[in-house]
């Protein structure tokens, strides 16, 4: 009866031309000195492939995720916020070759950028430690050009050099160490293959406002509180952010005492349940996240050198920080 069900579930391709390993510290690794393959992990009725499972550090983002799991997708909102992000990071280069190329998704949420690049045509392995895995994985179904795990991106249950291109977008700031996280995804792009990541930089994190001393209260609230309190002050504070969208003092004075962020002046064709799901998500997003590590162009050119990369290219533009660099030699 296991067996039965399990043939039922859905399946991907992509898990059968991978070359898995066991990983450090998995969660539902069966078997012994056999030859590891996808089988080994649980999967769910999603067809989610589980390395890790139970709680981590990144549980109050999959909360969100599950809540809001359509809110970011460029399909849902009707602008091209997400493709734009994504275009720009990878640039003309990169995503030229998009079709049927295989991609790892390092932090895959609930797959505003796994939207993108399906439509693109890419082979998508998308991965995320918290349960987001599961809104991604009903946005966008497991099958032959998805792959959906959840695991810990800096111990990866592949042999390394596997990827054309690996994403890693809105992500690194939150792990413990972004420069561990970097080197971690360089591994597994293959020869001739390129990382792709941004990072936030100290004007993202708060530092002239109030809202690191909200952070440092919420982020310590148990992960199944902190999604209703953070819709309770948007509930309550989003009326005054509309209201002073268009007077810039009154602007500047509300966001350094207010713990939300909103996009009343940077996104006002939304509409206005637009303008409160995208709060929700963003300002839970920053009031929760345990770890929040800036950086700046130096920073970033430093940690993609120490991966092994090359060809760096690194800017500011978006949450941050930008960069994208080739692998023209395996890492050791």
């Amino acid at each position: 009866m296991k067996n039965e069900r399990q043939s039922q579930l859905p399946t991907s391709a992509i898990a059968g031309q991978l070359r898995w390993r066991q990983p450090r510290n998995p969660s539902s690794y069966r078997g012994e000195g056999e030859t590891v393959s996808a089988s080994n992990f649980a999967h769910d009725e999603h067809g989610v492939i589980r390395v890790l499972s139970g709680a981590t550090y990144a549980d109050a983002f999959g909360n969100q995720w599950l809540r809001y799991r359509r809110t970011q997708l460029d399909s849902a909102s009707g602008m091209p916020i997400s493709l734009t992000r994504l275009k720009r990071c990878l640039g003309d280069e990169i995503w030229g070759t998009l079709p049927n190329v295989r991609v790892l998704e390092a932090g895959c949420g609930a797959g505003r950028f796994t939207e993108v690049l399906l439509s693109e045509g890419a082979h998508v392995v998308s991965v995320d430690l918290s349960e987001a895995v599961v809104a991604n994985a009903t946005n966008f179904p497991v099958d032959d050009r998805h792959l959906v795990v959840r695991a810990d991106i800096t111990d990866l249950p592949w042999e390394p050099g596997q990827f054309d291109v690996v994403v890693c977008l809105g992500v690194v700031q939150h792990t413990p160490d972004p420069r561990r996280t970097i080197a971690a995804l360089a591994q597994h792009v293959r020869p001739g293959g390129w990382l792709v990541v941004d990072q936030y930089t100290d004007d993202k994190v708060g530092t002239y406002s109030l809202k690191p001393l909200y952070r440092a209260i919420i982020k310590r609230l148990p992960a199944r509180w902190t999604l209703s309190l953070v819709q309770r002050l948007t509930h309550v504070l989003i009326p005054l952010h509309a209201s002073c969208a268009r007077n810039r003092l009154a602007w500047f004075a509300l966001t350094r005492v207010s713990p939300l962020i909103t996009y009343h002046r940077d996104i006002r064709e939304f509409t206005d349940v637009q303008q409160f799901e995208w709060a929700c998500l963003d300002s839970h997003d920053a009031l929760t996240d345990w770890y929040k590590h800036p950086t700046n162009e130096a920073g970033m050119t430093d940690n993609l050198r120490n991966g092994g990369l090359s060809e760096i290219q690194v800017w500011s533009d978006g949450i941050g920080i930008e960069g994208r660099a080739t692998l023209r030699t395996p890492v050791r």
